[in-house]
């Protein structure tokens, strides 16, 4: 307790020492007791002794001085501190009880001190008025039979807070309390108010003294509209921890406890441990909403029973606090809201002894006859005040079946750093007055959950038109290319490399490059139910287009490997023609592969449109209060792995085949495919990028942009590569000789005409000939030379060669070995031939 409440302790006990000796002259006999229990000082919980207390005081002070009011007899108040801890609240009353005078009535204050009070009270058979207990427990009669109180009950702040929440639209809600009997009867009559009404109690955290994890796990519910029950001290905690977790602001909305002082939050900061800042107290508590009951009359100019007005009181009561609290600079002790709750809580004690006397006298008895075993006086004392209603400084004092005081709601809202009356709510009649006072930080009504705002990612406008019109050049630059392709079909620079597969080649692309329109149409274009249809159309368009280009390329380099190959072993292959079909059959075959693949996909396991989700982003506006929640679409089937690994499987098998053959083949020259090294380049380009593609776009598949500019440049790139490749060196021939000429710069295996190639094979034909026969001339003479070795050694003679230039004469005389006669003589011509450039010789043989 500080020095201000220790000074305002003494001038209430001087007044309580003058009033006794003022009624000190008189007789005891004339004198009513009245025990009185006031929560002044203490570390934790309700201290509104502190203003409650000199306010009962003025109260006795007013009705003692009404000669009309209990005639003949003096209210007397003995009254102690309580410290709001319910032991030692019991200490006191056991105190006023068994110490004389005798006691007609006690006065409590603080709901858990009430609590045990008017617990063991109906033992004594007394009766018991609360001026400032608001817990919902205290409404149980059949627990406290004899408690009333001017205190309304808490629960009378639940019907507003629904009413507040109808009124703005909030049907999420959670709630923080402290772990007391007050507040956890209030959060359940609360929870049970939010069911009838269908609003959500998202989460419901309690503390006993430190609210740090309660805050926290509010901030992890996503608590945006929260309950606050809990004594000032401890809202001074929770204001601190809500400021360090963020948990304020446009996002969020506070109900506080209206019987707080205006200046609570920012009071005893330091005293109290409070790890915040005055200005930080302000801002965490700016804009939060409180809901009371109405302790005072809201009709300044009304004159109550006292004789008094609301305002007189105020004044009178202000004037008593001045000595100990900075009053004129807004210092108010804590109590000080609910000072004219003690105040006509003395004087409901007055007009209920004043109808009891009454009613005694009759039979012939007095108040001075109760005792605590009287229950006859004590049952005639709770009629009285059951039934008593004046108008008091704290408005129309009147008790339910329950003895709550039957009060109006008051909502108040921190503006500016005060607290400003938005309006009034009345229960018994549902009727709220609004004055459309509230103000909101950022201009609307804040929400009961985080909006989550779903926004669907899409390819970037400018993203895709640029690709659109680079795919339409590629389109329209292949168009003209087949069209230059029918057109010079004639001619032998595109006859020789099968024009009709340069068109399916052409066909491929454009329906390659109008898969780039299809792959960049999301939900920008077309709704959810036409995107599955979308689906299947780019993924058939992208599989028939790449099989009809690559697959035109991969047939040319396929059959200059078989000639290659075959070549070897058979030479006359190198001067057949290639079956145009023979191409053709291949590309129809890995067609037929991919329609049977995509067929099953589309009848089993069609694609379907499958939105993927991201974590939650913040909006850019600092202003939007939501959340950002990114999505993505998909094309997916349930198995969607197992058909991508099978047509991955297919299609990569394909391009590595046709890889290798493009190596193969990359130094070989085939008059019958002229362009074979120019489609083994392509090939090695498409086989390069789609390794490099697949994987990529793997990883940057949630990233709409990037992956699509990805996938469409790889699409182009190839397209527009492959093309130039293959036509822009046939464009060139064509131009530079626009008439069918021998074309050797663009092939140079073509390099005779017509005439000149079929006399070229005919001789080809005929040295294969005589190459054989000379290759057989030669081992003849071979065998002759051994003959002629072997004659020499049995006769002698030599035989005579003649060699001339073209000419070689081989004679050999052969004579009996007894006579010098000829008796045989052979002779051998070779003529060697020039009517080629090979050796030709020609045999003639005579025998002599």
């Amino acid at each position: 307790m500080n020095w201000a409440q220790w000074f305002g302790t003494a001038v209430s006990v001087f007044e309580l020492l003058i009033f006794s000796v003022n009624v000190a002259g008189s007789s005891d006999n004339n004198v009513l007791h009245i025990g009185g229990i006031f929560p002044i000082a203490g570390e934790g919980g309700w201290q509104g002794g502190q203003a409650c207390m000199p306010a009962a005081n003025l109260a006795l002070e007013d009705v003692n001085a009404r000669k009309d009011l209990l005639p003949g007899y003096t209210l007397k108040l003995h009254s102690n501190d309580s410290e709001c801890e319910p032991g030692l609240g019991a200490s006191v009353m056991y105190n006023l009880l068994y110490n004389q005078p005798q006691k007609l009535m006690l006065l409590a204050g603080c709901s858990t001190v009430c609590t045990t009070v008017a617990e063991a009270a109906k033992m004594w058979n007394l009766v018991v008025l609360c001026y400032g207990a608001s817990s919902p427990a205290l409404s149980d009669r059949n627990r406290f039979p004899t408690l009333f109180r001017t205190h309304p009950s808490a629960t009378v702040h639940n019907p507003t807070r629904i009413k507040l929440m109808r009124k703005f639209g909030w049907s999420r809600v959670a709630i923080l309390q402290q772990a007391e009997e007050v507040f956890i009867s209030t959060v359940e009559d609360l929870e049970a108010r939010c069911s009838e009404a269908g609003i959500e109690i998202v989460t419901r955290q309690s503390f006993m003294t430190d609210p740090t994890d309660a805050v926290r796990n509010l901030r992890r519910q996503d608590a945006r509209v929260i309950v606050g029950l809990f004594y000032v001290v401890a809202a001074r905690r929770v204001l601190c921890e809500l400021y360090k977790q963020n948990l304020y602001g446009i996002s969020y909305t506070w109900f506080f406890i209206g019987w707080y002082e205006d200046d609570w939050y920012i009071r005893n900061l330091e005293k109290e441990g409070i790890e915040c800042t005055a200005e930080q107290m302000k801002a965490a508590a700016e804009g939060h909403l409180t809901t009371e009951a109405l302790m005072w009359n809201q009709n300044s100019n009304e004159r109550t029973i006292s004789g008094m007005t609301s305002e007189d009181f105020r004044n009178r009561l202000n004037d008593v606090l001045r000595g100990g609290y900075d009053i004129d600079n807004g210092r108010y002790p804590e109590g000080y809201q609910e000072a004219p709750l003690a105040y006509d809580a003395v004087w409901s004690v007055a007009l209920a002894f004043n109808k009891t006397m009454d009613r005694l006298h009759k039979y012939g008895k007095s108040l001075k006859d109760f005792n605590y075993n009287n229950k006859e006086i004590a049952d005639d004392i709770y009629s009285a005040i059951n039934s008593t209603q004046f108008l008091g400084v704290s408005g129309f004092v009147a008790f339910s079946s329950q003895g709550d005081r039957i009060a109006l709601t008051q909502i108040e809202q921190v503006i500016n750093g005060n607290y400003v009356v938005l309006g009034y709510y009345d229960t018994q009649a549902d009727n709220l007055t609004w004055f459309d006072r509230e103000v909101w930080r950022a201009g609307k009504v804040p929400q009961d959950r985080t909006i989550i705002r779903r926004v669907l990612r899409t390819v970037s406008l400018p993203l895709f038109i640029c690709m659109c019109i680079i795919s339409s050049c590629g389109i329209i630059i292949a168009v003209s290319l087949m069209i230059f392709n029918i057109w010079n079909s004639h001619r032998r620079v595109i006859q020789s490399s099968h024009p009709v597969c340069n068109t399916i080649m052409l066909f491929g692309i454009i329906v390659c490059m109008t898969s780039v329109f299809l792959l960049g149409l999301d939900g920008r274009f077309v709704s959810p139910s036409t995107y599955p249809s979308i689906c299947q159309a780019k993924t058939w368009m992208l599989t028939i287009g790449f099989t009809l280009s690559f697959g035109a390329m991969f047939s040319k380099v396929w059959r200059v490997h078989r000639l290659t190959t075959k070549a070897k072993s058979d030479p006359k292959v190198r001067t057949k023609k290639v079956q145009p079909w023979k191409l053709y059959s291949m590309v129809s075959g890995l067609l037929v592969i991919d329609f049977v693949i995509l067929i099953a996909w589309q009848i089993h396991d069609p694609l379907q449109r499958r939105v993927k989700v991201f974590l939650l982003e913040n909006p850019e506006d600092s202003m939007d209060d939501s959340k950002i929640r990114p999505e993505l679409e998909h094309c997916e089937s349930r198995n969607n792995s197992v058909w991508l690994a099978v047509i991955g499987a297919y299609k990569g098998l394909v391009l590595i085949f046709g890889l290798f053959l493009a190596y193969e083949t990359r130094s070989v020259k085939v008059k019958q495919i002229n362009d074979s090294r120019y489609v083994g380049m392509s090939i090695y380009n498409v086989v390069i990028l789609c390794l490099i593609t697949a994987p990529v776009t793997m990883v940057i598949d949630s990233q709409q942009d990037a992956s699509y500019a990805f996938v469409a440049l790889a699409i182009v790139f190839c397209c527009f590569l492959s093309m130039a490749l293959i036509f822009v060196p046939k464009v060139i021939e064509v131009i530079r000789h626009p008439k069918d000429k021998a074309e050797s710069k663009y092939n140079p295996d073509v390099g005779v005409s017509k005439e000149d190639e079929e006399k070229y094979q005919k001789l080809l034909s005929e040295n294969e000939d005589l190459q054989r026969l000379i290759a057989q001339k030669e081992e003849k003479i071979k065998l002759l030379r051994d003959r002629l070795t072997e004659k020499e050694g049995k006769t002698g003679n030599t035989p005579v060669i003649t060699q001339g230039k073209d000419t070689l004469i081989v004679a050999d005389f052969i004579t009996d070995a007894g006579t010098s006669d000829s008796a045989f003589g052979c002779t051998s011509v070779y003529t060697r031939s020039s009517r080629t450039s090979q050796s030709d010789i020609e045999f003639s043989d005579s025998y002599l």
